[in-house]
């Protein structure tokens, strides 16, 4: 058992079985043995690969979606450009790349990090050398400017709480002791549940729903500044509309692991539901995009053209790479459905180039 096992073990024998958010969030973040808190996962030499670290196209077509409601919004100055899990700096160096075809965009921007990982912030100065940043621990700090802000890959590590359907209520999964002392899930005697009533009628016996209440949270944060001070917020991650069924995973070495077998040594994650981070922002009085796969949102912002110019000017194996790589960042059968985004923006604002309007 790793160090961080044994640790979450003897909290388990002392206290009893532990909610799966609490495990997640202690697997995840724990300062001594924590997963982000102690490596950078990213890359070929990593657990996992994210779009930014596939090709630059990613971040360039996001930039300039952004640009594009910057100049919409009537180029506030200044404003906040914020990435919130921003692994090694690499999405937001290429978005500054792409927004400095934007006269006065760049200067007019103010960096902003929320990243709680030292390691990670150790990598983030580094990509970004050159550029004044200033890091965070949440949204919490940021400061009253208009602000415009991208979420990708970051919605999916917070931690979520799984409820099994039972008869006539939910029964909560737990992490607690097998009898030869190792960690395993397990469920809390039954209960109504009033936030999952409605859940009742769509689901039977045996389903199980997901519920991510810091994911919520932190939408509805994001909104309520959009709201009043101006912006656009990009949310990027796997994930679908409704929540139904087990997608609570952990990988090592870009591989499915059991997430009870090595804590604080593999990723772990969850599809996002996207459909209560809607309603979140809409509560806090921003107008929200309809939901949009990846692939069709890059092939809109023109990543196609973008990747044709590129591609003028390699050949042989780097050429085969760039082309593996826009096909993974696109293509439904690779990320381009399986990931999903959403756009915030103000009330009556115009969406995001790409985006479609909510319905009604």
């Amino acid at each position: 058992m790793t160090p961080l096992g044994r640790k979450i073990a003897a909290q388990i024998a002392a206290e009893g079985p532990m909610r799966l958010d609490r495990y997640m969030a202690q697997c995840l973040l724990d300062p001594e043995h924590g997963y982000y808190a102690t490596r950078d996962p990213f890359g070929g030499q990593g657990d996992f690969t994210t779009a930014p670290e596939i090709s630059q196209m990613f971040g360039e077509m996001l930039g300039l979606c952004l640009a594009q409601v910057w100049l919409d919004q009537g180029q506030p100055a200044p404003f906040a450009l914020a990435e919130a899990g921003p692994g090694r700096g690499t999405l937001m160096a290429d978005m500054l790349r792409a927004m400095a075809a934007v006269p006065g965009m760049v200067d007019a921007a103010q960096l902003h990090l929320i990243e709680a990982s030292p390691t990670l912030r150790e990598s983030q100065r580094g990509t970004l050398k050159g550029h004044q940043v200033r890091w965070h621990d949440s949204l919490d700090t940021l400061p009253d400017l208009p602000l415009f802000l991208v979420a990708n890959e970051f919605l999916d590590a917070l931690p979520i709480r799984q409820f099994q359907r039972v008869e006539n209520g939910w029964s909560e999964r737990q992490v607690g002791l097998a009898p030869d002392g190792s960690l395993c899930p397990g469920l809390a005697p039954a209960s109504r549940l009033e936030a999952l009533e409605p859940r009742i009628a769509d689901t039977v016996p045996g389903d199980v729903v997901e519920t991510c209440t810091p994911a919520a949270a932190f939408v509805e944060g994001v909104a309520a500044r959009i709201a009043v001070q101006g912006g656009a917020a990009l949310l990027i991650d796997y994930g679908n509309w409704h929540s139904l069924g087990d997608t609570f995973q952990a990988l090592r070495a870009h591989r499915s692991v059991d997430p009870f077998a090595t804590p604080g040594e593999a990723d772990l994650t969850a599809h996002v539901d996207f459909e209560p981070l809607a309603s979140a922002a809409e509560a806090a009085g921003a107008q929200v995009s309809a939901m949009t796969a990846q692939g069709v949102l890059l092939e809109r912002l023109g990543i196609t053209a973008r990747a044709q110019a590129l591609a003028k000017r390699l050949s042989g194996a780097a050429l085969e790479s760039h082309i593996a790589a826009h096909r993974r960042l696109t293509h439904p059968e690779e990320m381009g459905q399986l990931f999903q985004t959403l756009a915030i923006v103000p009330p009556r604002a115009a969406l995001p180039p790409g985006f479609d309007p909510a319905r009604a």
